[in-house]
């Protein structure tokens, strides 16, 4: 596959996708740099290597966001190997990241209070009324 095809085959690739419901704004863009990587790296199919060399960019984000952008190549991939079967698809695994867990936010007595009181003292014209059946 030359450069010219994987270029073909990502613009079959990302309207078939959308036809079937997917937004891909940011998937679509991408995709668009990665394919630029593979024709700077003079590649016509997708390895494992190039796509785990492209995802871990930037170098100083956290790993959930490369997990992601290679999560992208791979759906790109998998169509791809249906084409040209050089291409491969990296392991699901291969970068394996959890997204850091936000700490809750836990409210003091007094807080709540402050909440309980405001909430008290708003008007009954917004409040709904209790839905019967």
């Amino acid at each position: 596959m030359t450069s010219t095809s994987l270029r073909q085959a990502l613009h079959d690739y990302l309207p078939l996708r959308r036809r079937l419901g997917f937004e891909l704004k940011n998937e679509g863009r991408l995709l668009e740099q990665f394919v630029c990587f593979l024709e700077q790296a003079g590649a016509g199919y997708v390895t494992t290597e190039l796509a785990r060399v492209w995802a871990r960019q930037p170098i100083g984000a956290h790993p959930s966001h490369w997990r992601e952008r290679l999560g992208i190549v791979r759906g790109f991939a998998r169509y791809l190997a249906t084409l040209e079967p050089d291409s491969a698809v990296a392991a699901k695994d291969l970068l394996p990241a959890h997204r850091p867990r936000v700490i809750p936010y836990l409210y003091t007595p007094a807080e709540i209070a402050a909440l309980m009181g405001a909430a008290r003292g708003l008007s009954r014209r917004c409040a709904r009324r209790p839905t019967r059946r």
